[in-house]
């Protein structure tokens, strides 16, 4: 079994990660992204992709985990603000 803090490191990161789906839905439904803010998501996405450099960097797989769905998402809502703005 696994240590506590890697337990705590993975449900965390899955918790984070999940909260991008339900708006990756609804834009997809409405086919608007007007609202969502195209700096924001340009910055976060940045930032998410360091994340993950950085948990490479350490081989530590909660982080590695939950950024590259992060960043899937991410990315999709950045593709969706741009086809849907």
């Amino acid at each position: 079994m696994p240590p506590l803090s890697e337990l705590v490191g993975y449900v965390a990161a899955s918790l984070t990660t999940i909260a991008f789906l339900p708006q990756v839905i609804r834009i997809w439904r409405t086919r608007s992204a007007r609202d969502v803010s195209l700096p924001t998501f340009v910055l976060f996405t940045i930032g998410v992709a360091l994340w993950l450099v950085y948990g490479v960097m350490l081989t530590a797989w909660p982080i590695i985990a939950a950024n590259v769905v992060t960043l899937a998402l991410a990315g999709l809502i950045l593709i969706l603000k741009l086809r849907f703005g």
